[in-house]
């Protein structure tokens, strides 16, 4: 059995906004401290639609590096590193496109959704196509259990899953399979041998996941099991063969719908944003311009926080005392919109006076960011190459 490894990336966009972290980077935070987790640069990935301009991508890397260190990601707590510093992600990526039907890739729902938002692109290219491959490739390299995505990114996991499982069926049927598998079950002893084989039938017969999961403690009670072992009576459970890569599975995260500045989805698309750890100054600025409920013209107007941009930020950065103080002080016409808007200021000022404290290091000493980055990539690379040595010799081609 394998560590149970939380993966997740992002494509390199430059300074990322309050909606990437209450969308994404507060659950990165916390599930470092729950997992042994993984967090890269999808640098390749900005490639399937970046590949005329290429260039910016370095600078907006580090940036959004340093935001993440910012939002509180620990790099002793977490690997971060580059994707295309690993280079086993593109043999692994070359490798799964050999099996891989053209079906299922034409299939993933996002394939068509993205080629109508961007059709000022040409993305008539098989790196777009080909994308949730070596989105595959990323996640099944380092055997990751659990990759957080939201609804909408979850037939991104079912196909890595649907990669795994015909790899394995494919090429986990080493010579003598069969043989081995028996000698591993003798192994158990013979109480536990009859229990394996009991939880196997319920697994294959009935579905019965508690079953399958019930098999696979036992398998960690038994110490004696070489690694080799382990993995074909993993594989022997499931009616596969070797377990060579690990199937993961979707580590749902609650939808975050952080607002922007003009009351819609916080994005770069809509110019409505504010940026991890842009100045007081100018979120100050922004913040005061916004738009409020259209009817109140005058001071004097009374107002509905329901139409009301700034309301819902007060749902993100006000307690209840302080939203049952606008509900009554906007529709009383009690208080102005300026008044209203002070708290939320107040709040996100709050929220970001430890990104720059944290991150100041980092703009001063661009060294750290360096080394940091160089550390996870050898890091990474270790684990990579693991999974490469086993897929390799699945496939024959560790002759040399």
């Amino acid at each position: 059995m394998y560590a149970e490894r939380v993966l997740s990336g992002m494509r390199p966009t430059g300074n990322l906004h309050l909606g990437h972290y209450h969308g994404v980077l507060k659950n990165w935070v916390r599930l470092q401290y729950e997992y042994p987790c993984l967090f890269f640069v999808a640098d390749w990935h900005a490639l399937t639609t970046q590949y005329d301009d290429p260039h910016g991508i370095v600078g907006a890397a580090r940036d959004m590096v340093i935001d993440w260190l910012a939002a509180g990601v620990d790099p002793r707590r977490a690997i971060i590193f580059v994707q295309s510093k690993v280079p086993e992600h593109a043999e692994l990526h070359l490798l799964l496109s050999m099996m891989t039907p053209l079906g299922w890739l034409e299939r993933v729902p996002t394939y068509k959704d993205q080629q109508e938002k961007l059709e000022h692109k040409d993305l008539s290219t098989y790196g777009f196509l080909g994308y949730p491959l070596l989105q595959a490739a990323d996640i099944l390299i380092y055997r990751a259990a659990k990759v957080p995505v939201g609804e909408d990114q979850v037939p991104h996991i079912e196909f890595s899953r649907e990669i795994a499982r015909r790899f394995n069926h494919l090429y986990g049927r080493e010579p003598g399979f069969a043989e081995k598998v028996r000698e591993a079950v003798k192994k158990l002893g013979a109480k536990r041998a009859r229990r394996y084989e009991e939880l196997r039938t319920h697994y294959q017969e009935r579905g019965d996941q508690a079953a399958i999961e019930a098999a696979r403690r036992l398998l960690d009670e038994v110490h004696e099991l070489s690694h080799a072992d382990r993995e074909r009576l993993c594989g022997h459970l499931e009616g596969t063969g070797k377990m060579i890569l690990v199937e993961p599975g979707a580590l749902l995260t609650a939808a975050a719908r952080m607002p922007g500045l003009d009351g819609q989805k916080m994005s770069k698309s809509y110019g409505n944003t504010i940026t991890l750890r842009e100045d007081a100054a100018s979120v100050t600025h922004k913040l005061r311009r916004m738009p409020t409920d259209p009817a109140r013209v005058r001071r004097s107007d009374a107002g509905e926080p329901d139409n009301c941009p700034v309301w819902q930020l007060h749902q993100v950065y006000s307690d209840e005392d302080c939203r049952a103080w606008v509900q009554q002080g906007c529709r009383s016409a009690g208080i102005g919109c300026l008044d209203c808007k002070q708290p939320v200021i107040d709040g996100i000022l709050r929220e970001q006076a430890p990104m720059r404290e944290r991150a100041q290091p980092y703009l001063d000493d661009p060294r750290l960011v360096n080394e940091i980055i160089a550390d996870g990539n050898g890091r990474a690379r270790h684990l990579a190459r693991e999974t490469m040595r086993d897929v390799r010799q699945a496939l024959g081609l560790d002759y040399i």
